[in-house]
């Protein structure tokens, strides 16, 4: 750069202390412009609306969403807390249900414990419970937590429900063990308690998918036997004590000798469903 041109430009430089001083008056002027008229407050309103008004729009949208958001979230939370606190209540209905169901099923086998010892008052009777039994579908052999310390014996007779169960084959100190009338090829000697007629009563696991046992060698020359008739422990028996119940006659056949009668019959015991028994502590004196 020539020396001339540099002596140009500082001589149309103006110093900085002259440029501050300019820019202090127009500040001052434009203060008093604003405090004393209206004249800067249009233009600056107008700038202020084409500026700030929709980030304030903006903002604004922003908020409410946030806001929405926030309530959303609040209000789900306290739908999920009050679930959560439904479902627990639930639970504990569900459990109270259960239990109340149990306790009802309980007092029933009770109840019916309690008429078929004042039936069958005559006899000494202990309470067992039954702590496990044989594989399949039938309480056809079963093992009941009472055994010689409570006076258990082999061939005490075994009830429940409504009549008779079994009787037992073997016992311990604390255990014993029963095999009831339906097991396989398990023969008791029983009667029609109408006629005194004698019949042998066969268990069959395979009928009992009917609900029912076989019977045999009925003699009923009079035709006096019909479907119903009760079925009871006969007094020739060796191991059973007289007059329990064991079932109702569902079905008479005459055989092919056409001397004797057979059939099936319905036990009054629910072998699907035992929990409970009572044990008769009494045995059959055979002379």
């Amino acid at each position: 750069m020539s020396p001339l041109v540099k002596r140009k430009r500082e001589k149309y430089t103006l110093p900085n202390r002259y440029v501050l001083l300019i820019l202090t008056i127009v500040c001052v002027i434009l203060m008093i412009l604003s405090f004393s008229t209206n004249i800067l407050s249009v233009p600056l309103n107008t700038i202020s609306g084409y500026a700030l008004v929709p980030m304030q729009k903006g903002l604004t949208a922003v908020g409410t969403s946030l806001i929405g958001r926030a309530e959303k979230l609040k209000t789900l939370e306290q739908v999920m807390e009050e679930n959560e606190k439904l479902k627990k209540e639930l639970d504990a209905i569900s459990e109270e249900n259960t239990i109340l169901q149990q306790d009802k099923y309980e007092l029933t086998k009770l109840r019916e414990l309690y008429e078929l010892d004042d039936e069958y008052s005559e006899y000494d009777k202990v309470g067992a419970r039954i702590i496990a039994r044989d594989t399949g579908n039938w309480y056809s052999g079963f093992v009941i937590d009472k055994g010689s310390n409570d006076g258990i014996a082999v061939n005490c007779n075994v009830i429940a429900g409504s009549g008779l169960v079994g009787r037992v084959t073997d016992v311990g100190p604390n255990y014993a063990k029963v095999i009831s009338i339906i097991s396989d090829n398990t023969n008791t000697s029983g009667m029609i308690l109408s006629t005194g007629d004698n019949l042998i009563v066969t268990g069959s696991l395979k009928l009992m998918e009917r609900g029912v046992i076989e019977y045999s060698q009925l003699s009923d020359e009079d035709d006096q036997v019909g479907i119903g008739d009760k079925v009871v422990t006969s007094n020739i028996s060796d191991k059973y004590l007289k007059g329990i119940l064991i079932g109702y006659i569902e079905t008479v056949n005459t055989d092919s000798n056409n001397m004797t009668k057979s059939g099936t019959l319905m036990p009054v015991v629910d072998f699907k469903h035992l929990d409970d028994v009572l044990v008769i502590k009494d045995l059959k004196n055979v002379p």
